[in-house]
């Protein structure tokens, strides 16, 4: 498939830092230093070692240690400039006209301690603000650039899905299943990685999980887990063989272009019991259920109530979202650049949809001795509801 583009377009760029301006404005920042490689892509196009300056009012300055010549091919922006040393900030940035910063911006929910004392130091007179919340709220609400490339992404997805049909065989492990698939998406253009913001979250491409291993947790964030293929790696696929009658979870982020579309489907090597069934199809009522409320000003959090009143109320609280004490208290989460963005459909969350905002929602039930139904589709909020992005069909997808 050949690339949507190569670089994002100036205009876009310009839109993106605007509105992130406005909200350094609002927060009474002089301007924010970007590290991080998530936000340095968003900002200026461009993923290398370097810092980019924000000011709250003018032209932003991309600083690069490695590779200068690659950011000036990939970035938009005007001033890119060389940096062998952070002690040198301060003089480039005053040689471009801006004023040193008295309250600075800077990603505190990810920066490594070693490296905000360090910039404490550089920038002694100046108080170091927490920017992340505001930029990844900023971040939330998605440009039709950016939509264009979820949806290429999402049809990658749906085409991975597909794929499965062809490749899964009787007697094959879950680890074996998972590399051909793996190999699908590569060949498809996965750009082989998928960002998570939080610390310690680590995925490759998702869970691809069969029968009751699927229902042993993890520490990952998340309802499904999988024994791994040691305790190096303790979530994923591990060396359980797929059996007939048994669901076969595919939860996948297909990541292109940067951006992600995360879905989750259900296989079955001949028909699954037909309590399973029930559970898979309940799990999509209710999936329809949340899509209708999801409208712009909804609090994210009460899409997490609504569900789980739902979930219990239909006899499906004692597995929905995990079993016991491995209960996971959400039920979708943002997703673009990284797989973890705003908004959290979570217990207490107040962040309100808005239109743009893309989510993948994922209503599972997780049965311990006998696998995980249920489903996930990556959406675009609008004002009639959730628009699904991912199209592969939600049914159990039986192989005979």
């Amino acid at each position: 498939m050949t690339p949507l583009t190569t670089t994002t377009p100036r205009d876009e760029l310009d839109h993106r830092i605007e509105r992130f301006q406005r909200h350094l404005t609002a927060a009474g920042l002089d301007g924010a230093l970007i590290l991080q490689n998530t936000d340095l892509f968003y900002l200026a196009g461009t993923v290398q070692q370097a810092h980019l300056y924000v000011p709250a009012a003018g032209d932003p300055v991309l600083m690069v240690r490695k590779s200068l010549a690659r950011a000036r091919a990939e970035s938009a922006l005007d001033a890119i400039v060389a940096l062998k040393s952070p002690r040198q900030i301060a003089d480039i940035l005053q040689a471009h006209g801006h004023t040193p910063p008295q309250r600075l911006g800077m990603e505190l929910d990810v920066i490594p301690a070693a490296l905000y004392l360090h910039y404490t130091r550089l920038f002694a007179d100046a108080a170091l603000i927490d920017i992340s919340p505001g930029l990844r709220q900023v971040r939330a609400v998605k440009s039709g650039y950016e939509l264009d490339l979820m949806r290429a992404a999402a049809r990658q997805a749906d085409a991975v899905a597909d794929s499965v049909r062809t490749i899964i065989r009787e007697g094959m492990t879950e680890v074996e299943l998972a590399g051909r698939v793996e190999a699908e998406a590569r060949r498809r253009g996965h750009q082989g990685i998928v960002r998570m913001r939080m610390f310690g979250g680590e995925l490759f491409y998702g869970h691809l999980l069969a029968g009751p291993p699927a229902a042993v947790p993890s520490y990952l964030a998340s309802p499904t887990g999988g024994t791994g293929v040691s305790p190096a790696v303790a979530q994923g696929a591990g060396f359980d063989r797929i059996r007939p009658g048994e669901p076969i979870l595919l939860d996948y982020v297909f990541a292109w272009q940067g951006y992600i579309a995360d879905h989750t489907r259900i296989f079955a090597l001949g028909e699954l019991p037909a309590d399973l069934l029930q559970a898979h199809e309940a799990m999509l009522e209710l999936q329809a259920i949340i899509r209708r409320q999801a409208r712009p000003g909804t609090p994210a959090g009460e899409l997490y109530a609504t569900a789980v009143a739902w979930a219990a109320d239909n006899g499906w609280g004692e597995w929905f979202m995990g079993a016991d004490d491995q209960r996971i208290r959400f039920i979708g989460h943002g997703v673009g650049l990284e797989l973890d963005e705003y908004p959290f459909l979570a217990q207490g969350q107040d962040m309100p949809l808005a239109e743009g905002m893309t989510i993948a929602l994922e209503p599972k039930l997780i049965i311990p001795g006998r696998g995980v139904v249920g489903i996930e589709n990556t959406h675009v909020v609008t004002a009639e509801g959730l628009e699904s992005l991912t199209r592969f069909d939600d049914a159990v997808q039986v192989i005979a």
